[in-house]
């Protein structure tokens, strides 16, 4: 039903089975939310998802997939020595590079790793150091699962910034790890962060926290509202 009212696009195996990623199931767990919670209809399923995905001033996201195809082969890597690495299937890092799926951000983070580099990399941002980032110009990066992440500053050398919002439901989809520090601030809404699978943080509007970013670090908003968030990491290393 979902795919037919133009909800999902799952691809298709060779036997014509559709195969869903991790982001898209995401997708389908806010669908089942908004229809059994919220009480929508399908246009009104339709229109909550369109808003989570209506870009502001800032310029649309370059897709990802060109982008990561470039590094693999740059790196010298083939695609199964590379999804063994990033720890996902083959055929996913296919489905990403192609265009057909859509990573979620810990798995960004674990390509940017394999390819030895770091997932700011990913925004293509100019090497010019900028004192003022105007809104306008601010790079993007979004997943299919609702996580909008700007870059705010370009050529620090020891902090990286960016704004995330996060929509209901949605989070980094796993657990990843490097090196540095990390400071969150929380603009609105709530963010629950897990630290190794042993501490758990419940984050709410005007809360601020920091963590050795070499603990695993995995994040959710569990609320009815975005998350908005101010995210430092130093040194620039996600």
């Amino acid at each position: 039903m979902w795919e037919s009212v133009g909800l999902v696009a799952p691809i298709r195996s060779n036997g014509k089975y559709r195969l869903y990623s991790p982001e898209l199931l995401k997708v389908l767990k806010r669908i089942k939310y908004l229809r059994e919670v919220q009480r929508l209809n399908v246009p009104g399923i339709k229109r909550e998802l369109g808003s989570k995905r209506t870009p502001s001033a800032n310029p649309e996201p370059k897709p990802l997939g060109p982008k990561l195809l470039k590094l693999r082969r740059r790196t010298g890597l083939g695609i199964v020595e590379a999804a063994r690495r990033a720890g996902i299937s083959p055929g996913f890092l296919s489905s990403i590079e192609r265009g057909q799926a859509n990573a979620s951000v810990a798995t960004l983070q674990r390509l940017a790793t394999t390819y030895s580099t770091t997932v700011m990399d990913l925004f293509q941002a100019p090497k010019r150091k900028d004192r003022l980032v105007r809104r306008p110009d601010r790079r993007v990066l979004e997943t299919d699962s609702g996580v909008r992440m700007e870059l705010l500053s370009t050529g620090a050398l020891m902090l990286q910034s960016m704004l995330f919002r996060v929509a209901p439901l949605a989070g980094s989809d796993g657990s990843y790890s490097h090196q540095g520090e990390e400071f969150i601030y929380m603009m609105e809404g709530t963010l629950e962060v897990w630290l190794d699978e042993l501490e758990c943080f419940v984050l709410d509007e005007g809360d601020s926290f920091w963590f050795e970013s070499t603990l695993g670090h995995r994040w959710f908003n569990p609320g009815k509202q975005d998350a908005v968030l101010l995210w430092i990491n130093t040194p620039p290393s996600f």
